[in-house]
């Protein structure tokens, strides 16, 4: 009962704040959705856009909620410094049909009150889903510090693009919600927009997705970190790779030229494959026979053809677990390396 009244409370308001234009400005959305509180995403979504009209506006509700009432996990992120905590994990199932995963994700996180990155990013795609906005959840690299390592450059954080107004827009509720002390042993609460439809080019600056089309660039820029590392893909840690070659992510090569790759794993199936041209999908058929190549040491020789393109994948055991920079020199021309970006 309180909740039906408190809907519409807000809906007197929301008419009141549109005026005769029709127009709800974004200070008026972010200040009222703080006062929802239910427990599945299904309900808090009715809650929270019930009272606007156009995708947009929803979207700002929905955003404003999750930075205002999740607070970021810090214990979990803090278990293993090595590994990043990318990922959520959903408490236990108990129905009969397992939910699907950004749905449990959600659910907990509702539960919890807090997440890591990877459910902020859940909330936000399953929420946009019961408002019938089309969402994409991004995994990629985020740089998290001037004193940054440039030796764990892979992916370590999650975040969202959405479709609205016939486009697609980059978010992170996670850096918008605020961020942690120097010590990264207290949250502090700081609501950021910069984070919020950010203008992509903007955007790169500090987030780089495994997949590039979520650049949102006609010609994404490659980091300066390919300078000292290739990306490393989530299959890296998968596949327990420890070491690899070339060591650097920026390759220069002519065409006919062979570049050999290898990669130390604590595997010992699968084959190691190098592929240019579109980004491939984690195929991982390898699993159910495995074929075992060459122990835990794997090697690839890979062939110049001037049909390469501008990047080069390394696949071991079925992962896409590495991603090269490939500068394609005409004969004469000089070594250089990538431009500040």
């Amino acid at each position: 009962m309180k909740a039906i009244f408190s809907l519409l409370f807000m809906t007197i308001l929301v008419q009141l704040a549109r005026g005769q234009k029709g127009h709800i400005p974004s200070a008026f959305i972010d200040r009222e959705v703080k006062a929802y509180e239910t427990s599945t995403p299904a309900l808090l979504v009715k809650e929270v856009t019930a009272p606007y009209q156009s995708d947009r506006q929803k979207i700002t509700s929905i955003f404003r909620w999750i930075t205002d009432n999740i607070s970021y996990n810090i214990r979990a992120a803090g278990r293993n410094r090595n590994i990043p905590a990318i990922f959520e994990e959903p408490d236990d199932d108990t129905g009969t049909v397992l939910k699907p995963l950004n749905l449990r994700v959600a659910e907990t996180v509702l539960r919890r009150r807090m997440a890591v990155c990877d459910g902020y990013a859940r909330l936000f795609k399953t929420m946009c889903d019961h408002a019938n906005i089309p969402s994409e959840v991004v995994t990629g690299y985020a740089r998290t510090g001037w004193n940054r390592r440039r030796s764990n450059f892979g992916s370590n954080h999650t975040w969202n693009a959405v479709y609205i107004d016939s486009a697609w827009y980059l978010l992170d509720a996670t850096w918008a919600a605020g961020h942690t002390n120097l010590r990264g042993d207290e949250y502090i609460r700081f609501y950021d927009a910069r984070y919020f439809l950010t203008d992509p080019v903007q955007f790169i600056l500090d987030h780089y997705p495994e997949d590039i089309r979520w650049t949102l660039l006609k010609e994404p820029p490659p980091l300066t970190e390919f300078n000292y590392s290739p990306f490393r893909y989530k299959g890296f840690i998968k596949t327990g790779i420890h070491s690899f070659y070339p060591a650097r992510g920026v390759i220069e090569a002519t065409v006919g030229d062979s570049i050999r790759f290898e990669v130390n794993s604590s595997v010992m199936q699968g084959l190691l494959e190098v592929v240019s041209g579109d980004q491939p999908e984690d195929s991982i058929g390898n699993d159910d026979d495995p074929v075992i190549i060459g122990g835990r040491r794997k090697a690839f020789t890979y062939t110049v053809t001037p049909e390469t393109g501008e990047w080069l994948y390394v696949i071991c055991n079925g992962y896409v677990v590495l991603r090269y920079k490939l500068i394609i020199r005409k004969p004469g021309d000089k070594e250089g390396t990538l431009s500040r970006q």
